[in-house]
């Protein structure tokens, strides 16, 4: 959870976030964020929210050497572990939320990993709308997230979950208590999810989601002859 619309602060956490990482989970989160890497590897330009201290984007950068990419995160300390650690003036760092953060350039890749979790409902169905319209057509949105799977992993999960963000509030001030539902807001917008990986008896997702291909009515007509 590495970022949040409410004014809070991810400041007092950003140094030992990736010790409070693996703390609670091991090497599992990321290697959540990084289960679609080899998917995104042509992509040029990318729109990373909250990718706290930039492991992520680092690796991204890395095996994808013609990539830049805007960084959005309301944490200054985040935002400098970030610029350290992928060290290349193909990132530009934007401190400031997500829900406000306006493109000025097409975007062929949308990262969003442990961070939609941080949202309310109708906060992250009005970035998604937002954003859209600047995705081009083969663009790509990456999520990695948790998630309340079926079954008997239901309600140990809930708790877990429900454990995860009352440390987090504690820490810092992040009021949201529920996990929002991303997908539905996501195919709202017009996009298709193209690969889905579940871990951890189903509580941990990633996803690759995609620009649904558009239709013109020519060839919806010449279809249907």
């Amino acid at each position: 959870m590495a970022q949040a619309s409410n004014p809070v602060s991810f400041d007092r956490i950003a140094r030992p976030y990736r010790w409070l990482e693996y703390l609670t989970l091991g090497p599992l989160l990321q290697r959540t964020r990084l289960h679609f890497l080899p998917q995104l590897l042509t992509q040029r330009r990318a729109l990373v929210l909250g990718d706290g201290d930039g492991r992520f984007l680092a690796e991204l950068l890395h095996r994808n050497p013609t990539l830049c990419a805007d960084a959005v995160d309301t944490s200054a300390v985040m935002l400098a572990l970030l610029t350290e650690r992928t060290g290349t003036a193909r990132v530009t760092p934007h401190q400031q939320s997500a829900l406000d953060y306006q493109p000025t350039a097409p975007i062929d890749l949308i990262v969003t990993h442990f961070f939609l979790d941080c949202l309310r409902q109708s906060e992250l169905e009005a970035l998604i709308e937002r954003l859209v319209p600047h995705l081009t057509p083969d663009a790509l949105w990456v999520v990695s997230d948790f998630r309340i799977p079926t079954g008997p992993m239901r309600w140990p999960a809930r708790l877990y979950v429900g454990l995860l963000y009352r440390v987090f509030g504690l820490l810092t001030g992040l009021r949201i208590r529920h996990l929002p539902n991303f997908t539905s807001a996501l195919e709202a917008a017009g996009l298709i999810r193209i690969g889905l990986h579940h871990r951890l008896f189903g509580l941990l997702t990633s996803e690759l989601w995609r620009v649904q291909p558009r239709t013109n009515a020519k060839s919806k007509e010449s279809a249907l002859q």
